[in-house]
């Protein structure tokens, strides 16, 4: 009985414990709130594309170091990364921060179709809501940590060019992530949620065509076309469609086919994503496409060659870390809208397919906790950081309920209170989440085995782009 009534004890002190930081956390948020949306805002005009964000980048450095954590940059040899670190011993909690903006999408905070900059770009993913968020959790937990004088350390890592660039991999593959015991992310959505979730490993590269340039009127028989062989591949690959997994998806777009009709192209480029839930069969789909090239090329009497862009692993579920950090976003409950905010979400809802609405009042809801096996329609580095450490994340409603991830509306609602609110909630979450995290070691324990079991005793990790170097000028135009 004795025995018992001090493990009841305990539970109850943990208990306690657990409601007291989260009321610290949630006061400590709240009382940076107009710091912390300007910080978002400033991101969100900044509007930096992947392995460029040197404001976006600098800009939560120097948040964290005023805060009294220390900044290491550079990191993984890309001029961007940084992780900065506050604590000493472990457990060692982890917190993503992403920052990137996406091309071609720049739209004004407003519920009509209005580009900023034409052609511009704009952040339709919410990473300025991600980065920041994870800055004022990653702070919150470190105000947290040292009142409690608990041993234990916070690191935040800056982790560059998550669209397309795949900054986490260079990082995994650097070791920076070797010593952690728990990683924590999230991400903008148009709902609240925390299940553990898969996505689909993604295989990215650019094929290169050269051919030989001639007048195409007056003397076409000397040309051989790059553009057919662009051309070529892609009817080769879509043609491969009917015969690979029906889980798989292959996209392409052309990114440069010739300057002027009347001369054969000398160049043409093609860029391409393989993904499939599965890396192994995503890795062999990718295979398949490069042997469509190479008969493309000679095909066409061109030559061609690749380059790997980026590869990234299918996110690994984590069922235990995920429980604690929806049983924070539970008791933190989700929000509900200003007039002003009802009225903004209302004409964006005009604009979207009408199956795709859903009510204005789910954003006041947290969806059911659920742990999903296979990975759904999108990719993230997020994926390579899963294998290798106990990986858990949430998304909440920085979009209006409806809206889907890069298009116009999800860069207007990011842009003003809707996405803010949204990014605050998922601050608190986080910080809660990491504070739980420190003086429960049990958890994290069960969360390493059941990485363990999943990956399997004999994985070792290797990255799906190989060796190559961190491609600094993946968005250069061709």
């Amino acid at each position: 009985m004795h025995r018992r009534h001090l493990l009841t004890s305990v539970l109850i002190a943990l208990m306690i414990s657990s409601c007291v930081a989260q009321q610290s956390v949630s006061t400590s948020i709240d009382a940076q709130q107009d710091k912390y949306t300007d910080i978002a805002h400033q991101i969100w005009n900044f509007a930096e594309l992947g392995y460029r964000e040197e404001q976006s980048s600098g800009l939560l450095q120097e948040t964290l170091a005023e805060a009294g954590f220390g900044i290491e940059t550079g990191v993984a040899d890309i001029p961007t990364a940084f992780v900065a670190s506050y604590g000493e011993g472990g457990p060692v909690i982890g917190l993503l921060a992403e920052f990137d903006a996406l091309p071609g999408i720049s739209q004004d905070a407003v519920p009509t179709r209005q580009q900023v900059t034409e052609g511009g770009n704009g952040h339709a993913c919410g990473h300025h809501l991600f980065g920041t968020a994870s800055v004022a959790a990653a702070i919150a937990a470190k105000d947290w940590l040292s009142q409690s004088k608990l041993p234990g350390t916070i690191r935040l890592y800056g982790t560059p060019a998550e669209e397309g660039g795949a900054g986490k991999v260079y990082m995994v593959r650097a070791g920076l992530f070797d010593d952690v015991d728990a990683m924590l992310h999230w991400h903008p959505s148009d709902q609240n949620n925390a299940s553990a979730g898969s996505s689909l490993a993604n295989k990215s590269a650019k094929f290169r065509f050269h051919g030989i340039a001639s007048h195409a009127a007056v003397a076409p028989q000397n040309g051989r076309s790059a553009l057919d062989g662009v051309e070529a591949m892609n009817y080769m690959v879509n043609l491969m469609r009917e015969h690979v997994s029906s889980d798989a998806r292959i996209h392409y777009v052309i990114t440069s086919g010739g300057e002027a009709p009347n001369v054969v192209p000398e160049f043409a480029e093609v860029f391409y994503y393989v993904r499939h839930p599965d890396m192994d069969v995503a890795r062999e789909t990718f295979d398949r496409v490069v042997a469509a090239a190479e008969g493309a090329a000679q095909g066409t009497g061109t030559t061609m060659d690749y380059e790997i862009i980026h590869g990234v692993y299918n996110l690994m579920p984590n069922e235990a870390l995920s429980r604690v950090v929806y049983e924070n976003l539970k008791e933190t409950g989700g929000f509900s809208y200003t007039e002003e905010e009802q009225a903004f979400a209302e004409k964006i809802q005009t604009t979207l397919p009408e199956r795709m609405i859903k009510p204005l009042s789910s954003t006041s809801k947290v969806g059911a906790f659920r742990v999903i096996e296979k990975g759904g329609g999108g990719s993230t580095d997020v994926g390579d950081v899963s294998w290798v450490v106990p990986t858990a994340g949430l998304v909440t409603a920085t979009w209006v309920p409806g809206t889907t991830a890069h298009t116009w509306q999800a860069v207007a609602a990011g842009g003003m209170s809707i996405g803010h609110k949204g990014m605050l909630l998922a601050a608190k979450v986080l910080a809660e989440s990491a504070i739980d995290l420190i003086q429960d070691p049990e958890t994290i324990h069960q969360a390493k085995s059941e990485l363990s079991r999943r990956t399997g005793e004999d994985f070792e990790y290797k990255a799906l782009l190989g060796d190559r170097e961190p491609p600094l000028d993946y968005r250069k135009k061709s």
